[in-house]
């Protein structure tokens, strides 16, 4: 599983997901963190929507619905283990 984290260095909510993704075993996660200012198209598209998590499919982004940074690891985990694209 491709996972695209759009994030900006600083963001707490996206350092929380990048943790609690990090700490989920039981899938084979391969995360791509993406810093947002080093980028204008990416700035422009995610500056007041950060952390966007995307699962990439054939070469193609799919925007993963954003989690409540109050979600558990295993509450993502159940959310990611769901996913059908």
């Amino acid at each position: 599983m491709h996972l695209i984290l759009y994030s900006k260095i600083g963001c707490h909510l996206c350092e929380g997901l990048q943790e609690k993704l990090a700490q989920i075993t039981d899938l084979d996660i391969q995360l791509e963190i993406r810093e947002i200012t080093t980028n204008p198209d990416w700035f422009d598209r995610y500056q007041y929507e950060i952390p966007v998590l995307c699962l990439e499919v054939d070469g193609t982004e799919r925007l993963i619905p954003r989690f409540s940074p109050r979600a558990s690891i295993s509450q993502v985990q159940q959310i990611l283990r769901g996913i059908r694209f």
